[in-house]
């Protein structure tokens, strides 16, 4: 299958980025990870989170790709449904971000092994529904429609969408992990961050539901 590169890809490479530096459930258990256990823990849980997430990206290019290629009413329809998701999300995300603050400072005393990070981190990025929201209804916005192979296209951007988040969280898990004491002891600290990830899902919702119209 041959890779083709959108000429949108710059405007997908912003678009990647904004979503992963939003503090969404990837990053905030990275730096729980990180509070509770350091650095190290918290990067072998990010390399999982990014394993998962391009599982999930896999098997969205699988499944949509092929059915965006046949129907405009299914793209418009999947845009709408996941700008409305993404929405949601953001107004769960600042309406319980004092309860998801309290849950990323009590990890529990056990430490986890290496292993076990990859493999807590792959499940969160595999199930995690801002990811799956992105994949289904925002990242087609920036495929080339007149292309004859719309699935290597999601798998390209997928892919590239694993790396950034990598990257990303795991910068996220290496501040975490320096400056621990600092986040654990104020915990008002983590409610904003809750609140601006949910403030830029909205945001993006929207921008999905206009593009859409």
């Amino acid at each position: 299958m041959p890779i083709e590169i959108p000429t949108r890809f710059p405007e997908y490479l912003v678009a990647s980025i904004l979503i992963i530096l939003a503090p969404g459930p990837s990053v905030l258990f990275a730096i729980a990870r990180a509070i509770s256990w350091g650095r190290a823990t918290a990067i072998a849980t990010v390399a999982g989170n990014a394993l998962g997430m391009f599982v999930l990206s896999v098997l969205v290019a699988f499944g949509l790709g092929p059915i965006l290629e046949r129907s405009e009413a299914a793209f418009i329809a999947v845009q709408i449904l996941g700008g409305l998701y993404l929405i949601y999300l953001g107004l769960g995300a600042i309406r319980h971000s004092r309860i998801q603050a309290s849950e990323m400072i009590n990890q529990g005393e056990v430490k986890p092994t290496a292993l076990r990070s990859i493999r807590d981190g792959f499940w969160v990025g595999a199930l995690n529904p801002k990811g799956l929201v992105f994949f289904a209804a925002i990242l087609p916005q920036f495929l080339d429609r007149d292309s004859s192979n719309l699935t290597s296209q999601l798998l390209l951007m997928g892919a590239t969408f694993g790396l950034l988040a990598f990257v990303g969280d795991g910068t996220w898990g290496i501040l975490a992990g320096t400056v621990r004491n600092w986040m654990a002891t104020t915990p008002a600290r983590l409610v904003a961050m809750r609140r601006a990830g949910g403030v830029v899902m909205i945001l993006l919702g929207a921008f999905t539901l206009i593009s859409a119209t």
